[in-house]
């Protein structure tokens, strides 16, 4: 967020343009972290890899702080506040709009990258079973450089998209954490599908929730929602019993 917003301030580059700078760098930023952290650990128990991942987002976060200062800074295009009304008096948020566009978008070069790449399914075999992958003569340290790039391309994406309609501060990945881990565990941990359709099941609910009940009862619908998936169908709605 904080980089779309320097280039729209600095470089007077728009948020949606600024993707084509934020992703090599966030890429080669997320590379570089499970090369010098990550990978030191990658045989260590799992807890110690969440351990340290949640050490440096404090350090990341901290930092920001510090150097950004807690006031909230707003980014303001000309089609920030725009919207245009389809039928029925709905009407829809043009950077919004924008970001879900962008999203589909990104969402299906990933499933196609992944799926039909060399690269994308040595990823796939060294998520299923590492020791087998590097039998067959992948290099799972470089996948899991390439993963962790690509797990931060993805969300350096959401902030840059997310940025014209929300105020920017250290702490606002905090916001989204929680509903981010409830979207993969609803479509199903290592499905892209199931996560893009996770997404849009918590949009639509949390609209209804908002709509019908109360802002305040949209969170409590959406976790409610998320106890009944992890009970009643714990591998997500597009994950397969036995997949981790």
């Amino acid at each position: 967020m904080y980089l779309a917003y320097f280039a729209f301030t600095l470089l007077h580059i728009d948020p949606y343009l600024s993707l084509l700078l934020i992703i090599p760098i966030s890429f080669l930023f997320g590379f570089l972290i499970e090369k010098v952290f990550i990978n030191q650990i990658i045989h260590h128990p799992h807890q110690n890899q969440i351990l340290l991942t949640i050490g440096l987002g404090l350090i990341m976060s901290n930092s920001a702080l510090l150097a950004f200062s807690s006031d909230p800074k707003i980014l303001t295009t000309t089609y920030s506040s725009s919207a245009f009304n389809i039928f029925g008096g709905i009407s829809l948020s043009v950077p919004l709009l924008l970001s879900f566009i962008v999203t589909c978008a990104i969402t299906a070069i990933l499933y196609l990258f992944l799926s039909k790449t060399t690269i994308g399914l040595a990823l796939w075999a060294t998520s299923q079973n590492r020791e087998a992958a590097q039998l067959m003569g992948i290099n799972v340290a470089k996948m899991s450089a390439i993963a962790f790039g690509l797990g931060t391309t993805l969300a350096a994406t959401a902030g840059a998209l997310i940025a014209p309609t929300y105020y920017i501060h250290p702490m606002v990945g905090h916001s989204f954490l929680l509903k981010a881990f409830t979207i993969c565990i609803l479509g199903g941990l290592g499905s892209v599908v199931g996560a893009a359709f996770g997404g849009l099941i918590i949009g639509v609910v949390e609209a209804m929730a908002s709509t019908y009940l109360s802002t305040d009862w949209k969170d409590v619908v959406v976790f409610i929602l998320f106890l009944a998936v992890l009970l009643l169908r714990p591998q997500g709605l597009f994950g397969k019993k036995g997949e981790q």
